[in-house]
């Protein structure tokens, strides 16, 4: 046996003996680190406290994202029916009165979307009363906000200096002109005409939002559905939603209730980005009125020169292309630097964004304004600049 399978070896009997494999002389590091963490968390918990991780939402979400992430799909499942026998998931699962009894957060959600595969018939409803509950909140929160945003922004992008006579704005025009107010003829001269363009079609800007499935993105995935959903009630913008792992699902039609589009996210540990851009790149009819939002950690499992080469295509097309690392409240994630700054290198921008940001995000979009400009003023840091470690 060679060294490097030596030491292979002893690497697995660590993860497998856990704490007690210490005197293997094995430093465990990167992703076997969170292999470790969430086997310690899910078969060590007796020593800890019964239920231990069961007890916070927050806590479940991290660790059912970590092991989608670091374990193969079949192992996902043997750990998730574990976790439900002994950390008391099953109870928070098959109880409706306990979902009832449960402050509903974005936590919760991500939870839940993460488990709803294992959700008995009994509980469905409850669990998605929970996911109504937070929608609602998330949408009275900031969905005003996001319209209001998106709105002003076509309404300035309609505005022209040289409108034809038909389009002229009389009101903003006067405005505009009141220093060239002639007492004696009690006239303004309209030194400088403001009004509208004609407008091409009814359907102003196409926003394409391209969510990643991975465990990990689940927060940033249930703030996408609510802002999605606000996005499709207005008549001026046409609203895409494309979720993806390694497959490509378009949930377009569920837009009109953010409870269906959470519910019809399979979230999943593998990531081909290339695939769906590809898809995206098909929805794409003016280029130079088309929104495409990535919501990404970059880590992508596809053909990664094909990916940045996609990006090239479309920046170039004329397509404003966002590329958000996390859409979340929950600080910087965890993402691929060297695809972010190869993306920066494109001119497009990788950031994190929270949401009370994300309407300003989209107004600058929209209205086609430097996006690592706008990041800089809103104290964002874009991939490529020096970042705290």
């Amino acid at each position: 046996m060679s060294g490097d399978e030596e030491e292979d070896r002893r690497r697995r009997w660590r993860l497998v003996l856990g704490g007690e494999g210490g005197d293997l002389g094995v430093e465990l590091e990167g992703e076997d680190l969170v292999r470790d963490r969430a086997l310690t968390e899910l078969y060590d918990a007796d020593a800890r406290g019964p239920g231990s991780l069961a007890r916070s939402a927050p806590s479940v979400a991290r660790w059912l994202g970590d092991i989608r992430s670091h374990f193969p799909s079949k192992v996902v499942q043997v750990m998730q029916a574990d976790a439900m026998d002994r950390l008391g998931l099953q109870r928070l699962l098959t109880e409706p009165e306990t979902l009832a009894s449960v402050e509903p957060d974005v936590n919760l959600v991500a939870t839940l979307m993460g488990l709803r595969g294992a959700i008995p018939d009994s509980s469905r409803e409850a669990a998605r009363q929970v996911v109504r509950t937070v929608t609602d909140q998330l949408q009275e929160r900031l969905g005003r906000q996001l319209a209001q945003a998106v709105n002003g922004a076509l309404d300035r992008a309609r505005r022209t200096s040289r409108p034809r006579p038909g389009d002229i704005d009389w009101g903003r025009t006067i405005a505009a002109n009141l220093r060239h107010w002639l007492p004696e003829e009690r006239t303004v001269v309209p030194e400088r005409l403001v009004g509208h363009a004609r407008r091409r079609s009814q359907l102003e800007r196409h926003v394409v939002l391209c969510i990643d499935q991975s465990g990990s993105m689940a927060s940033s995935i249930v703030w996408s559905g609510v802002f999605g959903a606000v996005l499709a009630s207005l008549r001026s913008v046409r609203t895409t939603l494309v979720v993806f792992d390694t497959e490509v699902v378009d949930l377009t039609d569920e837009l009109d209730d953010p409870v269906d589009v959470l519910f019809g996210v399979q979230l999943g540990g593998g990531t081909d980005i290339n695939r769906a851009l590809a898809y995206c790149q098909t929805l794409v009819e003016r280029p130079e009125e088309t929104v495409l939002v990535l919501l990404s950690d970059l880590l992508e499992g596809g053909i990664a020169e094909e990916m940045l080469r996609r990006v090239r295509q479309l920046h170039d097309s004329g397509v404003v292309v966002v590329v958000l690392l996390a859409l979340s409240d929950d600080g910087a994630p965890y993402y691929d630097r060297e695809h972010a700054q190869a993306l920066a290198a494109l001119g497009v921008p990788a950031f994190a964004c929270t949401p009370d940001v994300f309407p300003d995000l989209m107004a600058a979009a929209i209205g086609r304004q430097d996006l690592a400009r706008w990041a800089a003023e809103h104290d964002i840091v874009t991939a490529g600049h020096a970042e705290p470690e």
